[in-house]
């Protein structure tokens, strides 16, 4: 027995020669192998080695699917159980009719339609200023001031038949100002960007300069997915029809489930008291604010995903090649990766028509940045104001899911960094060791 006893010893001990370190793997040698067939029972009593719990510091563990796929269940419980909660307060509250009604102008006088059909005389303008400029009947200067002149008046426009026509609705209000603000861009950039071709004098002088400058090359830019100009966009070869119905399908069922969010989990928020919100004490304004956080977090996700349907929607139809609509916001570590990434048409015009000239103006990069951020964040105010949207406290509560993602991101960043430092300072140690 004491010999057993000692051949035993000598199994489970065996390997401890070799393992200094916690974290080497070394497999089993030859001898240790010898010894396990001379003695059956050794893997039975030797059932213990050193090693670390696979969440501690020092662990080399990376597969966690399957948390992740626990903490998503998770959150659809516990948000189905809100879902549930609010439909047996307040019964079914979805009613298509009302939305039509904040669509739909009264006496059939359609007056954000009739604003979207006057844009096109500002887009003509344009059109008409580069023509005259290239035949030589407007200096450089003069049709740069015409042209921010043609620009003032577009924004302008606008804001000036909203607040002076009652029968507008709210959202032909809101849809009119983000339609004018997008021309805007587009008609800036379309100077912009034939000023530069000519000072680079990109054509040849003997061809017509003029093939580009028409109503076909101008509309295609203005109807395309993009807030830049240039010439001869890349195109794809043909238009999908199945992926159009597709893009299609996606934003019709997007819209119903967005309206169902508003009319049956936002509103019953507001209309549960008759005060304003200044009104509120406190305790109530925190209730009526934390109570926000989970219905407009999927309503912007899901304006987000709408967009990703309605731009590609649109590149499809007009064969549009770069269909970089947005990049890989989820995992922005700070607030300026995810402005740069949660938008790139936007992004692309900023930095190409504000950013640099402004950095080329000797401007510091870092106050051009701010001052980039801060045009957006007041554009974006104006907006929600003027179309007499709801609440002033929504438009803050929008951002909450931006601010959500950044923290969950910088923390998911915290801890790859962590665990990748732990792992290279064991890789290194064992290195050595071995």
């Amino acid at each position: 027995m004491a010999v057993m006893r000692k051949r035993f010893s000598s199994v489970c001990s065996s390997p401890s020669a070799e393992e200094d370190s916690l974290y080497d793997s070394v497999s089993i040698s030859a001898t240790d192998s010898t010894n396990e067939q001379e003695h059956p029972y050794a893997s039975l009593l030797c059932c213990h080695r050193v090693q670390d719990s696979l969440l501690s510091s020092n662990s080399s563990f990376t597969r966690y699917r399957g948390i992740l796929n626990w903490i998503i269940i998770l959150l659809v419980l516990t948000h189905a159980h809100l879902f549930l909660e609010n439909f047996i307060q307040y019964g079914f509250l979805i009613d298509v009719k009302k939305v039509l009604e904040h669509l739909i102008e009264d006496n059939c006088n359609w007056p954000s339609v009739n604003l979207l059909l006057a844009a096109n005389m500002f887009a003509i303008t344009a059109l008409l200023l580069e023509r005259s400029q290239e035949k030589g009947m407007l200096s450089p200067t003069n049709t740069h001031r015409l042209h921010l002149t043609n620009l003032g008046l577009l924004l302008l426009f606008p804001v000036a038949v909203i607040l002076n026509e009652p029968t507008i609705s709210t959202g032909g209000a809101f849809l009119s100002l983000w339609f004018y603000a997008a021309l805007g861009m587009k008609l800036f950039s379309y100077q912009e960007t034939n000023h530069w071709y000519r000072q680079a004098r990109l054509t040849d002088a003997e061809t017509d300069n003029n093939e580009h400058l028409t109503f076909k090359d101008l509309y295609y830019f203005l109807l395309a997915p993009t807030l830049c100009y240039q010439r001869d966009f890349p195109c794809t070869p043909k238009v999908r029809i199945n992926k159009l119905l597709h893009r299609l399908l996606e934003m019709v069922i997007v819209i119903q489930i967005m309206v169902g969010i508003v009319q049956q989990w936002i509103e019953p928020i507001f209309q549960r008291s008759q005060n304003s919100f200044s009104s509120f004490d406190i305790t109530m304004k925190v209730e009526h604010l934390v109570g926000l956080v989970a219905p407009t977090h999927f309503l912007w996700l899901l304006c987000f995903f709408l967009t990703h349907s309605y731009l590609n929607f649109c590149a499809e139809l007009l064969c549009f090649g770069d269909r970089h609509f947005y990049g890989d916001w989820w995992n922005a570590t700070t607030l300026i990766s995810f402005w740069k990434n949660w938008n790139i048409p936007c992004q692309k015009w900023c930095h190409r028509h504000v950013y640099t000239q402004l950095v080329e103006k000797n401007v510091p990069p870092s106050q051009a940045e701010l001052f980039v951020f801060l045009m957006s964040a007041a554009f974006c105010e104006m907006s929600v104001k003027l179309a007499k949207s709801w609440e002033s406290v929504m438009s803050v509560w929008l951002l909450c899911p931006c601010i959500a993602v950044v923290c969950g991101s910088s923390l998911r960043w915290y801890l790859s960094s962590w665990l990748q430092y732990s792992l290279e300072t064991t890789f290194r140690e064992t290195t050595v060791m071995v």
